[in-house]
């Protein structure tokens, strides 16, 4: 690092003390309107500043990189650009294909002989030829800096997370309006018996910076560019030695369409978490065909961390967070829904058990009459009624036009120590929750 920083030119003493006009103005910005939105907006967000130990309890979650450019942004703002113009200098020769680094890094030049007067102050007919790339990456700066001063509450959790089994080791959110990837550790206890299930426990292991579908979020056909909206889960680990370059070091393909997109009629597929190609250290906000898209360090991260199969992944337009303790009110009427639903079936009285199941159930082009007879046939299996047992029960929440549950759960008879592993969808209906997809996992 010594000697990538002694090929700088020290700036003039004149040129240190004098400030980038609207280059530090953007940073005051980009501040100023998360001081106002965290008070107006239902995000459950806190304005956080830039600097102090707010900032350092922050830096470790980041991919280095980040970490990295975010502090150079600290030091532009507090006036230490000598410092700034060392940092971003290393920075960009250890990651030459960091654009944005490298804006930061020109605008730091520049300033050593005249005034910034914005992020990527270049000729103006160098903007007019490069506008889109420019606006891209002023985007991706201003979200990036959003994301580092509005900030979830200690303990915090996004809502959608009602109840996470221990089976899920990890969970993933996404907040598009954001552009940011959250990684959670799973501490949540074990069920507590009579008092039901226990209000979730993440500890927050990584917030990186994220692209979605060039045309936005809400996918709903194929092609049309788009990152789907829902809850999901990590389906396979894809060998990077098996896949093109544009997925960088690897994929994780998740279950899109999910039972609630299939019921809704959307069409697609191949939607990933996955990388960056060679020549790129990160897309634009809106860049990929409809998949999430992480730097390959950020991406190396996840690789090493989450589990297939048991990861929920949820993607939402924007993240609501609150305290865990908060979501019981929702979780326990639900809860009482899916009780009833395991004493019908334990005492296998089958008119009152289909009575749990929506008349546009569908598995597989499969309606609810065509399903029945398989929960006949497991019932009849069964032999004399079994007390059945609920283990390890996750319960996401999707709220949109539809609220909808998706309930993973191990199923096991009293007297057996195995059983198995069932994902169903509910919706509420006329105020009364019901089945419209049940299958193994």
């Amino acid at each position: 690092m010594a000697s990538a920083a002694g090929t700088v030119q020290a700036p003039s003493p004149s040129a240190i003390t004098q400030r980038p006009s609207l280059f530090d103005s953007a940073l005051a910005k980009v501040q100023d309107a998360a001081h106002q939105l965290s008070g107006s907006e239902s995000s459950g967000l806190q304005a956080r500043p830039l600097s102090g130990e707010a900032l350092l309890e922050v830096l470790p979650l980041l991919g280095q990189a980040e970490a990295r450019l975010i502090d150079i942004y600290r030091l532009i703002s507090q006036g230490q650009h000598r410092e700034a113009l060392l940092k971003a200098s290393v920075l960009v020769e250890d990651h030459p294909n960091f654009h944005l680094a490298h804006l930061v890094h020109g605008d730091l030049l520049s300033l050593q002989a005249r005034p910034v007067r914005q992020l990527g102050d270049v000729p103006d007919t160098k903007a007019q030829a490069a506008a889109e790339q420019l606006a891209a990456l002023r985007d991706e700066s201003a979200r990036r800096l959003r994301a580092l001063i509005e900030r979830p509450p200690q303990g915090s959790i996004p809502t959608q997370f009602l109840a996470l089994s221990s089976q899920s080791r990890h969970a993933i959110a996404v907040d598009a309006s954001r552009s940011r990837l959250y990684l959670f550790e799973n501490l949540t206890p074990t069920r507590s018996g009579a008092n039901g299930f226990a209000a979730p426990r993440l500890r927050l292991l990584g917030d990186f910076y994220i692209s979605v579908g060039l045309q936005g979020i809400e996918k709903a056909v194929e092609g049309d560019k788009r990152t789907p909206l829902g809850v999901y889960y990590i389906t396979s680990n894809l060998n990077p030695d098996n896949l093109p370059d544009l997925y960088g070091v690897g994929a994780l393909p998740i279950n899109y369409p999910n039972p609630l997109d299939v019921q809704r009629g959307k069409t697609g597929s191949g939607i990933w978490l996955h990388g960056t190609p060679r020549e790129q250290f990160v897309r634009a906000p809106l860049a990929s065909d409809g998949c999430v898209v992480l730097s390959n360090p950020d991406l190396e991260r996840l690789l090493a961390t989450v589990q297939i199969r048991t990861t929920p992944v949820v993607i939402a337009p924007s993240l609501e967070w609150v305290m865990p303790e908060s979501l019981d009110a929702e979780r326990r009427p639900f809860e009482a829904a899916l009780e009833a639903w395991r004493s019908a079936k334990s005492r296998g009285e089958l008119d009152d058990l289909k009575g749990f199941y929506s008349s546009r159930f569908q598995n597989q082009g499969r309606d609810l009459a065509q399903w029945w007879p398989r929960v006949e046939g497991e019932l009849r299996s069964a032999g004399a009624a079994r007390d059945l047992q609920l283990k390890e029960v996750s319960m996401l929440r999707w709220r949109d036009s539809q609220d909808t549950m998706v309930v993973t759960f191990g199923e096991v008879a009293q007297g057996q120590t195995r059983g198995v592993t069932k994902r169903q969808y509910w919706a509420r209906e006329r105020d009364q929750w019901k089945i419209f997809f049940e299958g193994n996992t």
